[in-house]
């Protein structure tokens, strides 16, 4: 959950938008999105706090400046708290395919779980498959292509790494959610990383700019890098997370390029 500054606006007590919404529990945490833009991404979070109960009522707090359109509980049941025609306060300082205020172009689901501060449990069947459900629902109506289905820390690697590397993007997108390859497998070879320069490193960053990463084309292997390289380990290659370019995350990476949609 992020923050976004801006002015209150009142609450929304609409129906939800979402057949599968079982109510609506009004944020007062949202604004217009920004020059009438359209939901193009669906972003997934985890709460990231004890319990689901404090994460809602802070979620809900005016004072919390955080919200998002979906709340789904460890049991599957879904809450609306945004209606999808307005701007949610969950994604923050984000970057994808070179858009920023992906607020403004973003539809947010937040999915109870306490997250990596409290070990990151597993997320429960009952509800991944409702998360499915909501997300290809949301996909559905707004032509959302699958390859815009991101993680948090997809959008925002230098802040966030929600929804974590045991979320299930596998199993999303078997049952038709999401863009994703098998990894390929982990094996001795060279590594690049920190420190690093010259061309390899550019043809990396290009290719974590072709897929959607929000990084500089430097030719170095920096910080920012690095951070976009743990980002997609966490979302596509998440057996070893450490921001390392070796031949698994790159082989990874190329194919995952080359399964996209034309």
């Amino acid at each position: 959950m992020t923050a976004s500054p801006s002015a209150k606006e009142p609450d929304d007590t609409s129906r939800p938008d979402s057949p599968l919404a079982a109510e609506f529990l009004p944020s007062p945490n949202h604004t217009e999105r920004r020059d009438g833009a359209r939901p193009n991404c669906v972003i997934l979070h985890y709460t990231g706090m004890p319990s689901g109960a404090e994460a809602l009522a802070w979620l809900r707090n005016p004072q919390s400046e955080v919200s998002a359109h979906y709340f789904v509980w460890e049991d599957g049941r879904i809450v609306q708290l945004v209606a999808e025609a307005r701007r949610a306060w969950h994604a923050g300082i984000s970057v994808w395919k070179g858009e920023r205020d992906l607020n403004s172009f973003s539809i947010g689901i937040e999915i109870v779980n306490p997250g990596h501060d409290f070990g990151l449990p597993p997320f429960p069947d009952p509800q991944i498959a409702a998360v499915i459900a909501l997300a290809r629902d949301i996909c559905d109506r707004h032509a959302i292509k699958p390859e815009r289905v991101l993680a948090h820390s997809d959008v925002a690697p230098a802040r966030k790494i929600d929804p974590g590397e045991r979320f299930p993007w596998a199993r999303l997108w078997r049952e038709g959610v999401g863009h994703w390859v098998k990894p390929s497998p982990i094996v001795d070879g060279p590594i690049l990383k920190r420190g690093a320069e010259g061309p390899p490193i550019r043809a990396l960053q290009a290719m974590l700019a072709l897929y959607g990463y929000g990084v500089e084309l430097t030719g170095v292997y920096d910080k920012q890098t690095e951070l976009c390289v743990a980002a997609l380990q966490r979302h596509f290659r998440p057996e070893k997370v450490d921001g390392e370019a070796d031949l698994s995350t790159l082989e990874t990476l190329r194919r995952l390029i080359e399964a996209m949609p034309t």
